[in-house]
């Protein structure tokens, strides 16, 4: 079977595959038949994916069935190095001076400092907040989320701050 490709983000994807006939613990393999991973979760139209190294959520059409497996157009070493590529940016992207993102997608500031296990965001208002690193996730455009959304930060910051609007 022919498998059109497509570039979607981090990955080269495949046609897609419908949502029933995918389930935990089914084997994943590439065009060769060489194992890739096995599915370890579903969630919506994402697939949760384990190889030897990585677990990675993966959009359902990134596969196609055949005789009782996923096919996927990626190695296991072709997809590790881009996952790893994938972590690598991200971590980087966490650095003095990157726009910060509440979950909302709402800026919210910039980071001011980032040590091995906290990071200062400095608001908009002025006010700094210090969170630990573990709570922020860098993204490949080069910005960094938080894990709290704008009105939960300045709530954070203190009730005179959020009150005066900062």
């Amino acid at each position: 079977m022919r498998q059109a490709l497509t570039k979607l983000g981090l990955l080269t994807l495949v046609v897609a595959v419908p949502a029933g006939a995918q389930s935990v613990g089914m084997q994943i393999v590439d065009t060769t038949g060489a194992p890739v991973g096995t599915v370890t979760a579903l969630n919506g139209n994402n697939l949760q994916v384990k190889t030897d190294k990585h677990e990675v959520m993966l959009p359902r059409s990134s596969f196609s069935l055949g005789n009782g497996k996923l096919h996927f157009a990626m190695t296991q070493a072709q997809l590790n190095a881009e996952i790893e590529k994938s972590v690598a940016a991200a971590a980087a992207s966490i650095t003095a001076g990157a726009t910060v993102k509440g979950l909302q997608g709402t800026e919210i500031g910039k980071i001011d400092s980032v040590t091995d296990t906290d990071v200062v965001i400095a608001l908009a208002s002025g006010s700094k907040i210090q969170v630990a690193r573990t709570g922020v996730r860098g993204n490949a455009d080069g910005t960094v989320t938080v894990g709290l959304t704008a009105d939960q930060l300045k709530a954070t910051a203190g009730p005179e701050k959020a009150a005066s609007g900062q």
